[in-house]
């Protein structure tokens, strides 16, 4: 598929990397917004994070582009686990998490933007349930002292060593990894024939 510059509005390097694997090239431009949600509902709230930091980027944003904003979060029993500040805070996590399922939810807007103005935009989320095998406290521990959990949500990242601990998934796994890049590309489909190259739309 041809398509503009896709202008992300994160500076994760997971959802970079799963754009540039399905052929979708970025410019990062990290939102600046203080992320206070009002939502409580765990999809409710990935929505509205999501579209508050692609409008605030789009807001910045001169040329010609689609602006993606993404936020992701863990539920358990439809509380929202964040990142863990501690290894005594991501212990509490991975011990809530291990031996039963919990959700991954992600918020995805998309924006067009046309000469500094937003012209199209639209908001989704996907829902991934993700199924652990019981962990032992040795295996907590050890998982901790890698250090992969401290800038995950729910403390832990389902593409690292921790895939050992997953016995299944229904849903995305791309989700859980931190962008359903497949809905992503899907949406985008959508908007052709006007989502062309850069060189064609500005001919």
């Amino acid at each position: 598929m041809k398509t503009e510059k896709i202008i992300l509005a994160s500076a994760s390097p997971r959802r970079r990397e799963l754009l540039h694997q399905i052929g979708l090239e970025t410019e990062v431009l990290p939102s600046r917004i203080e992320e206070k949600p009002t939502a409580t509902q765990p999809e409710e709230v990935v929505e509205e994070l999501s579209r508050q930091k692609c409008l605030d980027v789009a807001g910045r944003v001169q040329e010609n582009g689609v602006v993606l904003g993404a936020d992701t979060v863990v539920a358990l029993d439809g509380k929202i686990m964040g990142k863990p500040g501690s290894a005594g805070q991501a212990a509490e996590m991975l011990k809530s998490l291990q031996g039963r399922s919990h959700q991954v939810f992600t918020g995805v807007t998309l924006a067009e933007v046309r000469k500094g103005r937003i012209v199209r935009q639209e908001t989704f989320s996907e829902r991934t349930e993700v199924f652990l095998f019981p962990m032992t406290e040795e295996e907590i521990e050890a998982y901790i002292l890698s250090g992969e959990p401290f800038d995950k949500a729910g403390a832990y990242g389902i593409q690292g060593s921790f895939a050992r601990h997953v016995e299944s998934i229904e849903g995305d796994y791309n989700n859980v990894v931190g962008l359903p890049v497949a809905a992503v590309y899907q949406r985008l489909k959508k908007w052709q024939p006007e989502l062309t190259d850069m060189s064609e739309a500005d001919s």
